[in-house]
């Protein structure tokens, strides 16, 4: 992974706007809505359960695996919050994911925000976060076979199927696709 820029820790506090949405780095206030997420049906399903039982579970992984993260590229996992009414209503990130030599894009909505259009138009204004503010050459996505919902958003962000891939503590091949 090639950086244009180098980290900037006030990129860790950096929140950023888009026609209806406000996106800021997540943190561990966010540990209640982050355990109601990942522990939502479809979360499990197509994303894989963390075990987040708790807020103290939730809010240790926020530290141990969103914040080092940022703290070392000055990017990483967003919450995404409706400026109608301040609703946190889902995470998106660019992260780095052991068994991919590009860093992945990911996206997650509470369940009656979907089909709204928010997940890509969060997405869109990441994707450009990650390429323009941190000089990032390419882009990947990994999503399971049957999440069409997914894998019709990363097309629709310009990325482009390559193959199937196996990742580290996933049983499942997932495919995989990436910016040209």
């Amino acid at each position: 992974m090639s950086l244009k820029n180098q980290p900037d820790p006030q990129n860790a506090d950096k929140s950023y706007e888009t026609e209806r949405l406000i996106i800021r780095p997540m943190s561990l206030e966010d540990g209640a809505f982050i355990r109601d997420l990942y522990n939502r049906p479809k979360f499990i399903k197509y994303i894989g359960d963390r075990q987040l039982k708790t807020v103290a579970d939730a809010e240790n992984y926020i530290k141990s695996r969103f914040l080092p993260q940022f703290e070392k590229l000055g990017f990483g996992n967003y919450l995404i919050i409706t400026k109608e009414g301040n609703v946190k209503i889902g995470g998106i990130g660019i992260f780095e994911r052991e068994g991919l030599d590009i860093v992945d894009i990911g996206f997650s909505l509470l369940d009656e925000f979907e089909g709204k259009g928010y997940a890509y138009e969060a997405a869109l204004k990441v994707k450009s976060i990650g390429m323009e503010d941190f000089g990032l050459q390419k882009i990947s996505a990994i999503t399971t076979k049957d999440n069409f919902s997914s894998q019709k958003l990363i097309e629709k962000l310009g990325l482009k199927f390559q193959k199937y891939v196996m990742i580290p503590e996933d049983p499942e091949e997932l495919m995989y696709y990436e910016t040209e």
